[in-house]
């Protein structure tokens, strides 16, 4: 089972606890199914989670996960979490913060600012990818993400660019995903093209070997 899909049905049982108030919830938990849902700076919280609505971790607060279904998560500067996942919405990681396990959104941007350090994979199926000088220790997969790996950045774990079957679950991008690896990025790992991939390298720039269809390269200015 590929991540995206893993993604959807891990946050569908999520909605599900929410939505019958799920008694397994503790004090510590925050937790809404119609609302956004915020801890306050430097606080500390178990789950931080709502259905349809944003959640937002502010600077040096610390929680366990972090979910949505319908809306973005913010984590500010600074703060630590185990995972963020949402289904439809934005995942924006705030300079200098962790996540220790896994970033992922199925409808939606990911954008990590320098110095965020992820321990898991970041994964999406729709929106496109930003790192900022990041760091990502399990890889990336997407299905139509333009995916840019900025200066100071270091991917762990490969980067993997799944096949869209055309049936239409996934949606189309009419044009090839872009993969953008700047000058003084890091990519380690295999690099697992299952459709063609546009692929625009900074200078000094080395790749792994690809795997599966070779891309179309390019060279950045």
């Amino acid at each position: 089972m590929n991540f995206p899909i893993r993604c959807v049905l891990t946050l569908a049982y999520a909605w599900a606890a929410v939505a019958c108030g799920a008694a397994t919830a503790s004090a510590a938990d925050l937790s809404k199914v119609l609302g956004s849902v915020r801890l306050e700076a430097g606080q500390v919280a178990d789950d931080v989670e709502t259905v349809n609505g944003s959640v937002t971790i502010e600077s040096a607060a610390r929680a366990e996960k972090v979910e949505t279904v319908n809306g973005s998560i913010t984590v500010e500067d600074r703060a630590f979490v185990e995972s963020a996942e949402t289904v439809n919405g934005d995942v924006t990681i705030g300079a200098g913060s962790e996540v220790r396990g896994d970033v992922a959104t199925v409808n939606g941007d990911v954008t990590l600012r320098s110095g965020v350090q992820v321990g898991g994979a970041v994964a999406n199926v729709n929106g496109d990818m930003l790192l900022e000088g990041a760091t990502v220790a399990k890889g990336i997969e997407t299905v139509n993400a333009d995916i840019r790996i900025g200066s100071g950045s270091r991917v762990s774990g490969g980067i993997r660019v799944e096949k869209n079957d055309g049936d239409g679950k996934w949606g189309r991008r009419e044009r090839n995903p872009r993969l953008t690896v700047e000058e003084g990025a890091v990519v380690e790992g295999a690099l697992r093209f299952e459709r063609e991939v546009d692929l625009y390298l900074g200078p000094g720039v080395t790749l792994p070997p690809v795997q599966g269809i070779e891309p179309k390269r390019y060279t950045l200015q």
